[in-house]
């Protein structure tokens, strides 16, 4: 009875949103809008000096030191206790489908997957359908605002941003599992964040130290996958590297 007030105002805000998202037109996002590029690249300078100073030797650390499969475990487990974020926000988007597929997935890795350590839902061919706050800003119509490079998590919009924040309250298990078993959660979702910077390491690597303007190429390659991610095709001036180099100075 204790989450009776939670379920109820989650009942109600999902319907709201399904209302919302059944009458808004999603924005088709064009150009770079950077109105702050001297503040973010600031922080895009910040940023790299903690990568270079803490996360990518922890990480580098992680992955030589941890084997393979310990780490695939953290991060499935990582996966599936998240999952419940994209259903909630399916329900929001009134996207129904995906909303029963992810469930389906949590549920057969949660049991079958001993808690989602294993991954057996993908070799039944439910693959993880992820979404986010922002996906839903932007199918309820909410513009992408402009550009922002956040301390910590790097390339982001503003609409986008807004949703990092909510996305922090909208995971039912954060609500229901008891201390110290929810900080698994967070604590395993550090962990694959960490395996993800070892994996990508060459990747992440050439943008960061290797390009002549990693903030440019780091603020095109997020808006192209983003946008792509939302189902928008990219622009004429989003796929030249050059005029997105040049811009501004």
């Amino acid at each position: 009875m204790r989450y009776l007030p939670f379920s109820r105002a989650a009942a109600t805000l999902a319907v709201l949103c399904a209302v919302l998202s059944a009458c808004a037109t999603p924005e088709v996002a064009k150009g770079i809008n950077d109105p702050y590029e001297a503040q973010n690249r600031a922080r895009h300078e910040n940023n790299k000096r903690s990568d270079r100073v803490f996360l990518r030797p922890v990480s580098q650390a992680y992955g030589k030191g941890v084997p393979e499969p310990v780490r695939t475990g953290v991060s499935n487990f990582a996966g599936n206790v998240d999952l419940p974020r994209s259903i909630v926000n399916d329900v929001l988007q009134a996207n129904i489908d995906d909303a029963a597929h992810n469930f389906a997935r949590f549920l057969i890795n949660t049991t079958f997957g001993i808690g989602g350590v294993f991954d057996p839902a993908t070799s039944m061919g439910l693959d993880p359908r992820v979404s986010d706050f922002g996906e839903t800003l932007h199918v309820w119509g909410a513009t992408e605002g402009h550009y922002v490079e956040m301390p910590i998590f790097g390339p982001s919009t503003k609409r986008d941003a807004f949703g990092r924040v909510v996305d922090l309250f909208l995971n039912p298990l954060s609500y229901i599992v008891p201390t110290p078993e929810r900080y698994a959660a967070p604590v395993s979702g550090f962990a694959s964040k960490i395996g993800d910077r070892y994996r990508f390491t060459e990747t992440v690597d050439s943008i960061l130290y290797d390009s002549a303007d990693s903030y440019a190429q780091a603020r095109l390659l997020y808006l192209q996958n983003r946008r792509f991610q939302l189902g928008q095709e990219p622009t004429e001036e989003e796929i030249d590297p050059f005029a997105i180099d040049t811009e501004g100075f």
